[in-house]
């Protein structure tokens, strides 16, 4: 059995949002066990409820050393300035002993992101945040073009051959269209098929 983690970052919502969609296209994979656990909030409770942030979200907190018992980590992450937010930039960075170890060689490792507005880094973000699963040793799974929803051009959608993506709007008012969602839920089935041919 592949056991397939989504780990996500979501101060609105948003990816909260798109990570339910990811898991829900993995499960659909026979014999893939997924879990869905977010980075800890860094902002102090009281700042974080002035800046809005959505505090009622139920996944558990993730610890570093666990990513080890994972064939396969779909990270989840809003942009700042075209890169990952500070969070799970934070996070990440607390995984030098997992390095070290060599402990994430070979697992799979995949990323979708959501962003204000079309050009607002979708892609710089997704492309930026490989780098540290390649020196992670990861094995890097997009979200390849047999998901046709990408290449709509009748409706404003995220989606690239990177990872899947979602605009928010710069009020955070857009929540993730059914495209959208549709392409989460293809890259989790996606990843998932693939993290279980590996561990078999």
């Amino acid at each position: 059995m592949a056991k397939v983690l989504v780990l996500y970052y979501s101060t609105y919502g948003h990816i909260e949002t798109m990570a339910g969609a990811v898991a829900e296209g993995a499960r659909s994979v026979p014999g893939t066990e997924v879990t869905i656990k977010r980075v800890p909030e860094l902002m102090p409770p009281d700042v974080a409820a002035k800046a809005g942030v959505k505090m009622d979200q139920v996944a558990p907190v993730a610890t570093p050393a666990e990513l080890a018992d994972y064939d396969a980590i779909i990270f989840g992450t809003p942009t700042r300035f075209g890169n990952m937010a500070s969070q799970m930039r934070n996070f990440l960075d607390q995984t030098g002993g997992l390095w070290a170890q060599g402990k994430l060689i070979g697992k799979v490792g995949s990323v979708f992101a959501s962003t204000a507005t079309q050009h607002g880094g979708q892609e710089s973000t997704i492309l930026s945040f490989h780098t540290t699963l390649l020196h992670q040793g990861m094995v890097i799974v997009g979200l390849p073009y047999s998901f046709a929803g990408q290449t709509r051009m009748d409706e404003i959608t995220g989606g690239s051959p990177y990872g899947a993506t979602t605009l928010a709007s710069g009020d955070g008012s857009r929540q993730p269209s059914a495209n959208e969602l549709d392409g989460a839920r293809f890259q989790g089935r996606h990843v998932a098929e693939i993290a279980s041919k590996l561990h078999g």
